[in-house]
């Protein structure tokens, strides 16, 4: 299977890591020689109820058993979707209220694109150096990473940059931008945080200029902080909220929010302003219904900042420089690259996986699912330390 891998499925890597799938459950995933692999990385954030929970997986069975696509998006009421909508929009504050679905986060950041031009007639977008927002066209254009972008040029024009907390950049934001799109928490850049209310004096920034402000929570979100939302943790509301990742369950999901006026520019002039066939799919919204109830209605969220102690506590090594991060959204620093790929693909080898970010080649990813129990952690932290321990020998 693996050589048909190679073969047959395009790549995005030279060197992918090839473990041959059988099952998952939980915390793990089981290759086919039924070894169990401890999940330290969730998909990449996006299964945050582990694998195969019970409650997404009735979800998914349910609506199976009534209906999948049955029209376009945004045409037919379909009560998975409507209710996903209505949960997200009870969770969030004012005057995010009304959200579009989509098929990935990617697809989200697109349609925020383009409602932000839309809605102030403008074209000048401001992203942040070392962001990651996706990998369209669009997506990629407000990539603050040059060496990913070069050979996919020309992108979208006007398009600036800025640094991501750096407080004098700030008078790049002018009455020529139509929006600026940042990371709550910059994700490929090393799990950067905000710093001094930065991202207070931006929406001040914004507002000084009718600047929209757009955030991607698309890796913070639902819960990995140790809030709902990465943003509220700071005093800052964004107009149009990027999510997907974490909100599917482990199904392929987008969605970008904003008030009821900024979304119904989409309908008119030109009207199908942004349109999709499967976004919204009944199944994936049910999934993702499940996901976000469970994860509002239990104790989860709170969780994270206990275990994000735990870990703190138990990875204290000489080769870890530095574990930035909050919740169970967390990279450890090490002394190099060399060290950071040693020590993934050691544990690899060893049943457990970790990951690497976009980047920051000296990060090595951590980042759970939100189910995670202490005993997991406790065995996955003895492993990596076990691991440092050989490195460094």
């Amino acid at each position: 299977m693996n050589q048909e891998f190679k073969k047959y499925q395009a790549q995005t890597s030279p060197h992918p890591l090839g473990l041959e799938i059988s099952h998952a459950k939980g915390s793990y995933i089981y290759d086919i020689e039924n070894n169990a692999h401890l999940d330290f990385v969730a998909g990449v954030s996006a299964t945050p109820l582990g694998h195969n929970h019970p409650k997404v997986i009735e979800a998914i069975k349910t609506q199976l058993n009534k209906y999948m696509h049955v029209m376009v998006y945004g045409e037919y009421v379909q009560k998975p979707a409507v209710e996903l909508a209505k949960l997200l929009a009870e969770n969030l504050p004012e005057p995010l209220e009304q959200t579009y679905l989509t098929n990935s986060g990617t697809e989200a950041i697109e349609g925020a694109l383009k409602l932000a031009k839309r809605a102030t007639g403008r074209s000048e977008i401001i992203s942040a150096k070392n962001a990651y927002h996706g990998n369209t066209m669009g997506s990629m254009s407000v990539m603050g990473y040059e060496e990913r972008k070069q050979a996919f040029r020309p992108l979208l024009p006007n398009v600036k940059f800025i640094t991501f907390n750096n407080f004098e950049d700030l008078t790049n934001i002018t009455t020529k931008t139509a929006a600026v799109i940042l990371e709550t928490i910059q994700g490929g850049a090393g799990f950067i945080f905000p710093q001094k209310n930065y991202l207070e004096a931006v929406r001040k920034r914004c507002n000084e200029v009718d600047a929209l402000l757009i955030l991607d929570e698309i890796q913070p979100g639902f819960g990995r902080t140790g809030k709902l939302f990465g943003f509220q943790h700071y005093n800052c509301i964004p107009d149009i909220l990027v999510t997907g990742k974490a909100l599917g369950g482990g199904m392929p999901i987008g969605a970008f929010t904003a008030s009821k006026a900024l979304m119904v520019l989409l309908q008119e002039n030109p009207k199908l302003g942004h349109i999709t066939t499967f976004g919204g799919h009944p199944v994936i919204a049910a999934s993702a219904l499940a996901t976000l109830k469970e994860i509002t209605e239990t104790n989860l969220i709170y969780k994270t900042l206990e275990k994000e102690k735990l870990f703190r506590k138990l990875l204290v090594h000489p080769l870890i420089q530095e574990i930035r991060g909050k919740g169970l959204m967390l990279a450890l620093i090490m002394e190099n690259a060399d060290i950071t790929n040693q020590l993934i693909l050691r544990c690899k080898d060893q049943c457990l996986i970790l990951f690497w970010l976009l980047f920051e080649p000296k990060a090595v990813r951590i980042t759970p699912p939100l189910t995670i129990t202490v005993q997991e952690i406790e065995q996955g932290c003895q492993l990596i330390l076990s691991v440092l321990n050989q490195i460094k020998s």
